[in-house]
């Protein structure tokens, strides 16, 4: 993989709170944020790393029928101090994933969404995760699609060819290669692609074993927001792996 380039969350945490929360983004309203609920219904202790400013911490604080003790933790202080702002009981820390700063055992289960895509440490981070987890407790783990979201895919639309072809163009998926997408003029977002074989596995050696895999189509209200989504309706842009924490970490040859 490439040497990091200096970047800092800091820069863009205003883009991502205008633009991602407060029920402005569908993917979050319609998909990802039910979906957070419905994996981690009846787990009392909760963490969210990389919480960002805390939009699933705070649901998960609020459900109805679960005496919930959740914490959020994100490196970006600007997301920190909106999130404590904007807090109904949920607690928040500025820390990275790699140095997750509590007890081992504390947390029932553990959420991280869209987070890993951006973190160098990845060893270090999921064993933190499996750290801080208790015995059977469980890893709500959503990640852009590392097949469908490698860098250079995307949807094609070719007419140089009779008849014409669309179809959804597939980067160097095994390469694991740093990234930085212009998401609009002035953001620039540093992505880290990885295959899904380099995640499974190092959470396997770290004892996270899968349980269960989703690959949900984009929702309505994102394919509502441009016609040419419409083709790719059947390209899931999110992955999510539930996963559990069995006994002793497997050794993988």
């Amino acid at each position: 993989m490439n040497q990091p380039a200096q970047y800092s969350w800091e820069d863009h945490a205003q883009w991502w709170i205008d633009g991602f929360t407060g029920g402005v983004d569908p993917e979050y309203v319609e998909q990802i944020i039910p979906m957070a609920l419905r994996e981690l219904d009846g787990y009392a202790r909760v963490l969210d790393v990389g919480c960002g400013e805390g939009q699933i911490a705070r649901v998960l604080q609020s459900r109805s029928g679960v005496q919930s003790f959740v914490v959020g933790v994100d490196p970006t202080q600007g997301q920190v101090d909106v999130a404590v702002e904007r807090s109904v009981g949920e607690q928040y820390l500025r820390s990275g994933a790699d140095a997750l700063p509590f007890p081992d055992g504390s947390f029932d289960a553990v959420l991280a969404c869209l987070v890993f895509e951006h973190i160098d440490a990845l060893d270090e981070a999921i064993s933190e995760v499996a750290r801080i987890l208790r015995p059977g407790g469980r890893f709500s783990f959503f990640l852009n699609h590392p097949l469908l979201q490698t860098p250079n895919s995307g949807w094609i639309d070719d007419q140089m060819i009779d008849p014409p072809e669309q179809y959804w163009r597939i980067g160097s998926y095994l390469d694991e290669a740093i990234t930085f997408e212009e998401v609009e003029p002035g953001v620039r977002v540093r992505f880290l692609h990885r295959p899904l074989s380099r995640y499974v596995n190092t959470l396997a050696e770290h004892g996270l074993f899968l349980e269960a895999m989703f690959e949900p189509a984009p929702p309505p209200g994102f394919l509502a927001r441009s016609a040419d989504y419409a083709f790719a309706a059947s390209i899931p842009r999110l992955l999510c792996l539930r996963l559990c924490k069995f006994g002793a970490p497997l050794s993988l040859v």
